[in-house]
């Protein structure tokens, strides 16, 4: 494993089926029950119950890849733990943050929630979780000191949640597809990827090959797991935010679209990207018909599970627009993982269970089956390498870390993915749609900031390829 640590030191993420809460329901969950224990749940705080009555916690989660793994070890913490306390597992399906409010709207909110870089700014400022402030040890403190992330983990000064993992961005390549084409190895800059798309395309078009393709059906999608790689590695924030200035400059991204656009123009991209979304573009992939694409981590358990496959590949760094690394590759979706719900009447017990689930030997199990990639600094340098193949290139390293967040905010009209990729699909004026970018977003942050929705605050000293000051 590569232990080079730089700035800090997603998790594979599978969504499906609906379930309300109590008999709300408008679908389905998996519900564990809780080991040796059918009590109702104490109406007592703090994890005081009457005596010889289990305290009773209720976790909630979306992540169904890694849903063994976590009934194991919610059984042997049912089990061994000190504090009678009896933890139920209940693994929803899709629309979890709606689940979540409906669960909060009526009282019946769990005691612990899986917590995402997606969801937890929005479960914060909805009032729904607690800090957990008064709980964290100096030793958890210096564990995590590299991880408290504002506007992640942390919000006004107080912490909700821990990091455990996070996924790492990389070029997924074909390698026999390019030596085929006369390749030697994975592009250094945007130049050689259009290249060496337009190579394998040649090469191999006859037998319905493409150089290149992305999950087009939706833009916003296929864009943050390219370009925003490509950017950060190029010394720029990945969705168009200048940290310096505090203000969105879309002129960076524009250059990067140019190179996108030219890939389309020369027939590089699978025919009908437009409508295809990731699995059936992995399909193809698995199945040798694309040169590359960019991705998550999450590829290489996907080609152990979802689509085996005996092509040969491997993972890369993202090339950057003139081939020089002049910052680091963001690692995206980490900084939180459980959440103690502000509604619970057991919030010690339901601190008890998490600080079991941030321990060193789970947290390294985790990443060494594969469920994740571990970015907590002390883990990363104990853990072995999953054993999944092609996952060695995805891990952590010395060009990998964690970017400042940007402030998300809603612009009228359409966002910079649907309106760079109208710009691939047809023609225009590439300055004027990024000037119009600039504008509407630059409008949209001020209505933020004047509403206390964002804080924002310009750093003319940021450096990318420190981007966490270290």
């Amino acid at each position: 494993m590569r232990k080079k640590w730089l700035g800090l030191g997603l998790s594979l993420i599978l969504a499906a089926g609906i379930t309300g809460c109590g008999n709300n329901g408008n679908g389905s969950a998996a519900t564990e029950a809780p080991v040796g224990s059918t009590a109702t749940p104490s109406a007592e705080t703090d994890g005081n119950t009457a005596r010889g009555e289990p305290v009773q916690l209720k976790y909630w989660t979306d992540d169904r890849h890694d849903q063994e793994y976590i009934k194991e070890l919610i059984n042997k913490f049912n089990e061994t733990n000190d504090n009678n306390i009896q933890v139920e597992l209940t693994v929803l399906s899709e629309n979890y943050a709606q689940s979540v409010d409906i669960a909060f709207s009526s009282k019946q909110a769990p005691d612990v929630l899986r917590l995402k870089s997606g969801n937890a700014a929005g479960f914060v400022k909805k009032g729904y979780l607690e800090p957990i402030d008064e709980f964290l040890t100096d030793d958890i403190k210096t564990k995590f000191s590299k991880l408290m992330l504002d506007d992640v983990n942390r919000f006004d000064g107080k912490v909700y949640s821990l990091a455990n993992t996070g996924n790492t961005l990389r070029l997924v390549y074909n390698k026999d597809l390019f030596a085929k084409a006369g390749i030697d190895g994975p592009p250094a800059s945007l130049q050689e990827m259009v290249d060496g798309a337009k190579k394998i395309t040649e090469a191999g078009k006859a037998e319905g090959i493409y150089g290149f393709a992305l999950n087009f059906k939706s833009p916003k999608s296929a864009f943050d797991r390219s370009i925003r790689e490509i950017l950060s590695l190029s010394g720029h924030q990945g969705l168009g935010f200048d940290l310096k200035t505090g203000q969105f400059d879309f002129a960076p991204y524009s250059q990067v679209i140019e190179y996108f656009k030219q890939m389309y123009k020369d027939g590089s991209v699978l025919p009908g990207a437009e409508s295809l979304d990731i699995d059936p573009l992995r399909a193809q992939f698995a199945a040798g018909k694309i040169g590359m694409y960019l991705s998550f981590s999450t590829e290489p358990g996907v080609y152990k599970d979802q689509f085996p496959t005996e092509i040969n590949w491997g993972g890369a760094l993202a090339p950057t627009l003139d081939g020089q690394i002049k910052g680091t590759s963001e690692i995206v979706s980490a900084g939180t993982w459980l959440g103690i719900s502000a509604q619970s009447a057991n919030k010690e017990a339901a601190w008890k269970f998490m600080q079991y689930m941030y321990g060193d030997e789970v947290l390294k199990t985790y990443h060494e089956k594969g469920f994740g990639i571990a970015i907590v600094p002390s883990i990363v340098a104990q853990a072995k390498d999953p054993e999944i193949g092609g996952m060695e290139s995805f891990l952590v390293g010395e060009h990998d870390s964690l970017w400042p967040v940007s402030p998300n905010v809603t612009p009228e009209g359409s966002n910079y993915a649907d309106a760079f990729f109208k710009y691939i699909l047809t023609d225009g004026d590439a300055k004027a749609i990024t000037e119009d970018l600039n504008t509407r977003y630059n409008a949209a942050l001020s209505q933020a900031v004047e509403k206390g929705e964002v804080t924002v605050t310009p750093n003319p000293g940021f450096d990318p390829t420190k981007p966490q000051g270290e």
